[in-house]
Parts: C-alpha cells; structure tokens; sequence
C-alpha cells in the first residue's frame, strides 16, 4: 500500500516538515491498518517539530499523537475489531499520515454520535486534563481549583472534568474575547492574565483555600499560582507554552532567555510551606499500554461533552494549521481533515 506522510528529516523548523509518498508494509500480530480521515494537532507536535520535545525520536520522524479513522485492514491476532470499524487512537508519533499501522490495544470504538473530527480532538487532551486532575490532583467537591490556558483544548477539558466531580472552577485566559467558551463549558470564575493576577485570584478565592492548580505556561504565573495555593495544594505542570518558538525557525537566544528566567521552587520551601508540585508528560502512557487504557476507561466513564474544535484544515494546509496553534489565539482543538 502506498500512503502520503507529512515527514521531519531535520528539527528546527515547519518548513522542514515535507510531504512524501511512503510504502506501507501490511499490518502484523495485533496491528490494524487505520485509513486516516481526521488528526489532532497538539503542542507536542510543534515541540518535536522544532527538537524542543525530549521524547523526539532521533532521525527522521512523522510527526503526530492522535488520529480517527477506517480500519482497513488487521493483523491475525487482532480480537476487538473488523475492517470497516471507525475507532480513533492514540500513536507515539506518526499520526500525520494518510494511513497508519498500530497495535489494536491503542485504539479505541468511535462513539456512535461522533464525528471523525469529534474522534481526533479528543484523546490526548482529556487525558491530560483528566490524569492532572484525578490520579494526581485527586480533586473532590467543593475543591477550588485554578486551571491556566481555560480555553485550550486541556482546559476545556479540565473544565468539564472538575465540573463533573463538583468543583469550584476557575479559568485563567490571555484574552477576554475568551470568557464566552469559558461561560459554555460552565466554569464558575475567569479572569485575564495581568500584572494584577494575585489580587483578583485573592478576590475571588475571598479566604477560601486554593487545593489544585493546572500548569502549562512556565513563567511568572507558575510562581504566582504556586504562592497562592493553600497548604497541601497541588501545582499540575504539564507543559511550557511560553517555550512555544513564534517564528518558522529555532530562536536559539529566545529559548535561552526563556529558560534562563524560568520558575524555580526550592524544595525547602515546599516542605515548610507543605505544598506539592508535580510535572508529568502523558506520553509515557504511550509506554505503559495497560495503564493507558485504565485511564481512558474511566475517563470514558465520565461521559463528557465532545472536544472544542475552534478550527479544521485540510491535509494540504498543515503547515498553515502549525503556524495558528503557534498563535496562542485559538480556542479549543485544531483538527486536520484527511480526504
């Protein structure tokens, strides 16, 4: 079978991402062969792109960690599935194909009422939001809980997860034109970042103590939300957007800077001030099969409204689609549809 991949040879750039026809071998044991329809972009995506991620593979790579799809073909041990299933999945890259093989235990039923798009924006987002907020943030009613970029995919997400287990929300957002997905996906408080951050989270917390915060920029606000949270809160880091390189090439001395003013907590500190910070990069999950679908089952259990999808592009305009995630001004996911 012959397939069209979108392929990094060298990191440092969108521009080095080419389009290529690729063979594809017939899928082997457990594997099934997944016609790609939709793709899920993800700031991993841009971050392995651009050699800022640590989980890049080395050499040439297709970029790429979530997809839905027709099974077209399976291997001789697959079980769950028969060709002509749609299902959606996650890879550890490789998902910006036209077709794909990969293990049947990665990919799960499309919901009956969802669309392909639906089945791309999902996976790793949830998860995320989901393995912050429950295995690690361990959130319960009546929690206060502070969740940055509210309305990114993550954060969409997390809303709707923190809602379901009653707790008291509170999205923090770079822009006010934002606040009308926040009121949507139910979150009790949003406010913009601003110098006066702490007063207006002060204000609003009015002596209540903050239990969780959800952690993905990894400048002044991780510092200032880490002062803000009660005794035995939790600080969830799971990304570094302001790391997000703005131009199509690696600004070296940009990274440098950003690195070099990053947030520091003393663990000292955290003992006396019995606060937690936890980091965690949910692509290991990629790695622990059994653990992954663990948590996807009881994400599933949820019963969660479908992602966000602020916006669609076609396969041939990936690299337009790069350049608007690097934007910051997108609301929800970003999906590529695959004719």
């Amino acid at each position: 079978m012959l397939r069209e991949v979108y392929r990094i040879e060298k990191t440092g750039s969108i521009d080095n991402l080419h389009r290529k026809n690729e063979p594809l071998r017939p899928p082997e044991g457990d594997e099934v062969t997944i016609e790609v329809k939709a793709i899920g972009l993800n700031f991993a995506d841009v971050f392995s792109i651009y050699g800022l991620y640590s989980a890049t593979p080395k050499g040439s790579f297709i970029p790429g960690l979530e997809f839905a799809g027709k099974i077209v073909k399976i291997g001789e041990k697959v079980k769950n599935f028969e060709v002509g299933d749609s299902v959606f999945g996650v890879t550890r890259f490789g998902a910006y194909t036209t077709h794909l093989n990969i293990s049947e235990k990665t990919v799960f039923a499309l919901p009956k009422d969802w669309s392909m798009q639906d089945g791309a924006a999902f996976a790793v987002q949830a998860l995320t939001a989901y393995y912050a907020l429950v295995p690690l943030g361990q959130v319960k009613e009546g929690d206060h809980v502070l969740i940055h970029s509210a309305a990114g995919g993550v954060g969409i997400m997390a809303g709707h997860i923190a809602k379901k287990k009653k707790a008291i929300t509170i999205g923090l957002v770079g822009d006010s034109v934002k606040f009308s997905i926040l009121k949507e996906v139910g979150y009790d408080y949003f406010l913009i970042r601003s110098p006066n951050f702490k007063q207006e989270m002060q204000k609003i917390l009015s002596d209540h103590p903050l239990k969780i915060v959800l952690e993905c920029l990894g400048g002044r606000y991780f510092q200032d939300s880490y002062d803000l949270l009660a005794p035995m809160g939790r600080l969830i880091t799971y990304g570094s957007a302001n790391f997000t390189p703005s131009h199509s090439f690696r600004n070296w001395f940009s990274i440098a800077y950003s690195y070099l003013r990053r947030p520091k907590i003393d663990p000292l500190s955290m003992i006396s001030d019995n606060k937690s910070v936890m980091g965690f990069n949910l692509i290991w999950l990629w790695n622990e099969i059994d653990e992954l679908r663990k948590h996807f089952s009881d994400l599933m259990m949820l019963s969660l409204p479908k992602q966000t999808i602020g916006h669609e592009f076609s396969f041939d305009s990936i690299h337009d689609a790069l350049r608007t995630f690097q934007s910051g001004q997108t609301i929800g996911k970003i999906v590529i549809k695959v004719p």
